[in-house]
């Protein structure tokens, strides 16, 4: 076993420690006080899950590798678990997962892959951007029973360009979490739009570190729940000067449904000239329904700019009045007022084709809330 390999081992088996120090993530935990996974799955339900099924569709010139195969490539044993774990979950996969995938985008390259993940368990992923190079990645997962949980590790190197969208779809019997983690050298650039419509518990965690100056991430997502529960957590540190960052998320809550975003973003000591925004707003249509919004700044240099912001509400009663006043039936009339709140969010994602189908899924799902 040469050196690479071993220190990948060692990886392993420290993740694996690691979760077994601390469990699963109960309300307890601050991270986790919205979203309390202890009560739907146990130790033992994680550490047996089963190796979750994925399918990838990538463009030429871009390196894909099986992580249940032996043999992996240096570029993967150098990279793999190599940033610091972001918390309990994203050990546990680390430690447990039997396979997932690693993607590779060679220098200056332009591409673009369609990845899904199938049934439930536990995968792997790792996501290389070289420089000047580019990636649009989508993914799309059917719906399944049981639980899964995602941990990933995204690198983008001096110039990469990196546009991920995902969507959830409605999947009231599952329990899926997902963490990914990601470093962001000089003048990278992620953007990121996450729909997800809905679990018996879902969420998505962010952990995104602008390491190089230029460096930007923006990040967007909408939540249509009529019943189940949808989380998104992130936390953005910018790591160096003159780096960028937006988050704007949406919620429209019915039923019993849930849902959170939880944002914190830290400028670090001697990262002037950071600019960070943060929005998240959400619309309550029932009162058994509920919308946690939770933004926070930690600021440590001089000459930033930052700014967060939350407001949770119910559909304009005045605007809604308005529009029935002009013949529009009541159930259209609500339908049209809450795509217009969540309309600024969607339209955060730059690929056409993508933008219609998250649109054509907002739709479905408004459609059963008014």
């Amino acid at each position: 076993m040469n050196a690479v390999a071993s220190t990948l081992t060692a990886r392993r088996a420290k993740a694996r420690d690691s979760f077994r120090a601390f469990g699963v993530p109960n309300r307890r935990v601050e991270e986790w006080k919205y979203s309390d996974l202890h009560n739907a799955v146990g130790a033992d339900d994680v550490e047996q899950a089963p190796r979750a099924k994925w399918y990838a569709d990538v463009s030429e010139g871009i390196e894909l590798f099986d992580l249940s195969k032996s043999k992996a490539p240096d570029w993967v044993k150098q990279h793999l678990g190599s940033l610091a774990s972001t918390g309990t979950m994203d050990a546990a996969s680390l430690g447990f997962a039997k396979g997932g995938f690693a993607l590779r985008v060679p220098k200056d390259l332009v591409g673009d892959a369609r990845v899904s993940f199938s049934g439930a368990g536990q995968a792997r992923v790792l996501i290389v951007v070289e420089e000047n190079a580019a990636l649009t990645l989508v993914q799309n997962s059917p719906p399944f029973d049981g639980f899964r949980n995602i941990g990933g590790e995204i690198f983008l190197a001096e110039g990469a360009r990196f546009s991920h969208v995902s969507h959830a779809p409605a999947n009231h019997a599952a329990v899926q979490v997902t963490e990914l983690s990601a470093t962001l050298a000089r003048n990278a650039v992620y953007r990121g739009h996450y729909a997800d419509f809905g679990a018996k518990l879902s969420r998505t965690e962010l952990h995104i570190a602008l390491e190089g100056e230029g460096a930007e991430a923006h990040l967007s997502g909408v939540g249509v729940l009529k019943d189940g529960h949808a989380d998104i957590t992130t936390h953005v540190k910018h790591a160096s000067g003159k780096t960028q960052s937006t988050q704007l998320f949406k919620y429209v809550a019915g039923g019993h449904a849930r849902g959170v975003y939880q944002g914190k973003v830290t400028v670090a000591q001697g990262a002037n000239g950071s600019d960070s925004r943060q929005t998240a707003k959400g619309l309550l249509l029932e009162d058994r329904a509920e919308i946690d919004l939770k933004p926070e700044l930690e600021i440590l240099a001089d000459d930033v700019k930052c700014a967060h912001g939350a407001a949770v509400g119910d559909l304009d009663a005045e605007s809604l009045f308005y529009l029935r006043s002009r013949g529009i039936p009541e159930n259209e009339a609500r339908a049209l007022l809450m795509r217009a709140f969540i309309g600024d969010a969607v339209e955060q994602i730059e690929n056409d084709a993508e933008r219609a189908a998250i649109w054509q899924a907002v739709d479905a799902a408004l459609e059963g809330l008014s």
